[in-house]
């Protein structure tokens, strides 16, 4: 009889839990999303990379979820597409892709829809480089932060333009310069 007493009550209790569609947990609440953004940088490379083309143009996804009234975790995915570069007859071939973990504060400005961000996190930053037959294959974690602003267009669509600074710290690939812009859906 105890054993069935406390089944029912198991049940119950992830009944209650499956009923509770806002995604509330104690005061803490979790809204997702999903995200996309264009990315211009400018990198600062030395050693094989200090030929190659500093500026690019790249895409970024993104998932996240709001943790808190004024903050959200984020993971994404960034692409940036291969650069050729001439450098006294020789082509130098250079790309990267990035992943990591962001986390952002949010500040509502005044009464309005727009927002004040910030952000701070890390990422694993791949670069590949080619010239003159020989090519440089590498990866380091590097370090993020950055500030912005993002617009509620409507209650789950809302648009976002960061600045930020990463520091890689590799002898191809110091730092990195980039301003992103994108659309976010809240679900």
């Amino acid at each position: 009889m105890k054993k069935i007493c406390l089944l029912a009550a198991a049940v119950s209790v992830f009944a209650m839990n499956a009923q509770a569609a806002d995604w509330s947990m104690g005061n803490a609440y979790f809204k997702p999303y999903v995200g996309a953004d264009y990315v211009y940088s400018h990198t600062k490379q030395g050693g094989l990379a200090s030929d190659a083309k500093r500026d690019y143009n790249s895409w970024m996804v993104n998932m996240g979820t709001d943790i808190g009234e004024y903050t959200s975790i984020e993971a994404f995915f960034q692409q940036a597409p291969e650069r050729k570069a001439h450098n006294a007859g020789d082509e130098i071939k250079s790309e990267f892709y990035a992943y990591g973990l962001d986390l952002y504060g949010r500040m509502p400005i005044m009464c309005s829809d727009f927002n004040a961000l910030a952000s701070v996190g890390i990422a694993n930053y791949n670069t590949k480089y080619k010239f003159n037959g020989t090519s440089d294959d590498k990866q380091r974690i590097g370090y993020r932060a950055g500030v912005g602003m993002s617009y509620d267009m409507t209650e789950n669509v809302s648009f976002r333009v960061m600045g930020r600074y990463s520091y890689v710290g590799m002898k191809n690939l110091d730092n990195l310069m980039e301003v992103t812009a994108g659309i976010r859906y809240t679900f």
